[in-house]
């Protein structure tokens, strides 16, 4: 049992201690280890850590990173109670209490109309780390935008006097049925949006009969989030592989023991991001409380963190995957299938059929990674123009920028088997948790359903390549008064 005083003692970088849910850690020998630097461990060397910790942690975190050796034992009693009293009477920041008040002034679920609709509600309720975070995207916007941008590009031939009474949206990815060609495409860090985090999209996906692909970098832990569903629930499994295959195995391995039903190898982001909102954000926050902006002092100026959030969950991953030694490696280590998420080019589409996958995710990483990558419904469109065989020997979906029914329909014309959303579950369970998610899933399905009808398709199979046309000119934006 420790008390207070005998933690604040270790308070520096050649003895650092943290408290972290009444339970106390010797951090010491990880501070150099920790993915996101030492600086935000010695911030709180020698007291409690719990706030900063939880929402990016899940809760296996230090069992899994820190020997037991360092896990020192809990608080005393009276040092639990001092906390929590610490706690609970804190001044809560401007921010918090922002987020507070626009939490109160949420629209009902019946005024929201469209995934634009709550990502609006969204941005207003979250944190402003959390909203850095989640909307962040390399360089100047340029990649994200165009995600979005690239499928006013396309436009349909509708076919008219065909039997549409009867719609049937269903699918199956990789042979696990979807109520609609849609799931939740991997996304980091639920928690920073809500205390629920990942299990709201899995509840979620459940209710409304989606797949949830469940990130590396998910806040709560592999476990939680399985549990949150019956088994009959399908979840997929987005693979950060880390450099060191041993701990890539390890993490692998947890997954197909857990039950998860495919792996979906990440391959675009082997470096971070150049985000620079999401770093600026604790300058953001610093100033918003100090009610003023910090000032140049000569002289007196620190080394600044250039990786943000983001950096930080895969500062140790693997730079040096081949599709001659990862794909096979990963082979022997599971019988489930395999997914390469983030092909960008029709030449890795190839490549990936020629290596017997299962299954590739056209994405450039919702354009957080490369600024001009190309938008993925512009890579499936050269995909089916230049290579249609590789759509007979795999299945390909895409992720990035979709905002309406009709993007998706787009995307399954050109030969897509379903399409990933990634910000917008983020957004919807920030807002109204698990019945965000539902909301979502329901306006995507409506929107899905009346763009069939207006197609002359009744059925997924029905939506053929020709019925999509990339056209040279744009319309033109319509004026704002």
């Amino acid at each position: 049992m420790w008390s207070l005083d005998q933690v604040a003692l270790h308070n520096k970088p050649t003895d650092c201690w943290v408290i972290i849910k009444n339970n106390v850690y010797d951090v010491t020998e990880f501070l150099q280890e920790h993915p996101g630097g030492s600086r935000i461990i010695l911030k709180y060397a020698g007291r409690d850590a719990t706030t900063a910790y939880e929402p990016i942690h899940p809760p296996d975190a230090l069992e899994k990173n820190l020997p037991s050796s360092k896990h020192l034992g809990p608080l005393s009693s009276s040092a639990a109670q001092s906390v929590a009293h610490d706690q609970h009477n804190r001044k809560k920041t401007k921010d918090e209490l922002r987020v507070e008040q626009a939490l109160l002034q949420r629209p009902p679920l019946n005024r929201i109309m469209s995934l634009s609709d709550m990502e609006d509600v969204a941005r207003k309720v979250l944190s402003h780390k959390a909203e850095a975070y989640y909307s962040s995207a390399a360089d100047d916007h340029i990649t994200v935008t165009e995600n979005a941008r690239a499928f006013s590009r396309f436009f349909f031939h509708p076919r008219v006097m065909r039997p549409v009474a009867k719609c049937d949206a269903s699918t199956t990815i990789l042979g696990f049925k979807a109520s609609i060609p849609v799931f939740a495409s991997g996304a980091a860090l639920a928690k920073l949006g809500h205390p629920l985090g990942e299990a709201n999209i899995s509840r979620g996906a459940k209710t409304t009969g989606i797949i949830q692909m469940v990130s590396s970098n998910a806040s709560m832990s592999y476990e939680e989030i399985i549990r949150a569903v019956p088994p009959s629930q399908p979840l997929f499994f987005q693979l950060y592989k880390h450099a060191n295959d041993a701990e890539a195995e390890k993490r692998v391995r947890e997954v197909e023991r857990l039950g998860y039903k495919a792996i979906f190898l990440t391959v675009d982001a082997v470096v971070p991001g150049n985000r620079e909102k999401d770093v600026k954000s604790p300058w953001v926050v610093e100033d918003l409380e100090r009610g003023y902006p910090k000032v140049y002092v000569e002289g007196a100026e620190e080394e600044g963190d250039v990786w943000g959030t983001a950096g930080a969950l895969i500062a140790h991953d693997d730079r040096d995957m081949t599709w001659e030694k990862t794909v096979p490696w990963l082979r022997r280590l599971t019988k489930l299938p395999i997914a390469i998420k983030g092909i960008q080019c029709v030449e890795d589409a190839v490549l990936a059929a020629e290596a017997g996958v299962d299954a590739i995710l056209l994405s450039n990483h919702g354009g957080r990674q490369l600024e001009y990558s190309l938008p993925p419904i512009e890579v499936l469109y050269r995909l089916r123009k230049q290579r249609p065989d590789v759509f007979d020997k795999l299945e390909v979906y895409i992720d990035g920028g979709v905002k309406r029914g009709t993007d998706v329909l787009k995307a399954l014309c050109l030969g897509a088997r379903a399409v990933g959303l990634g910000r917008p579950f983020l957004y919807a369970q920030s807002a109204y948790g698990e019945a965000g998610v539902v909301k979502i899933v329901q306006i995507l399905e409506r929107e899905i359903i009346s763009g069939m009808r207006g197609l002359g398709a009744a059925s997924i199979k029905d939506l053929k390549p020709e019925m999509v046309e990339r056209v040279d000119w744009e319309p033109l934006s319509r004026a704002k008064l």
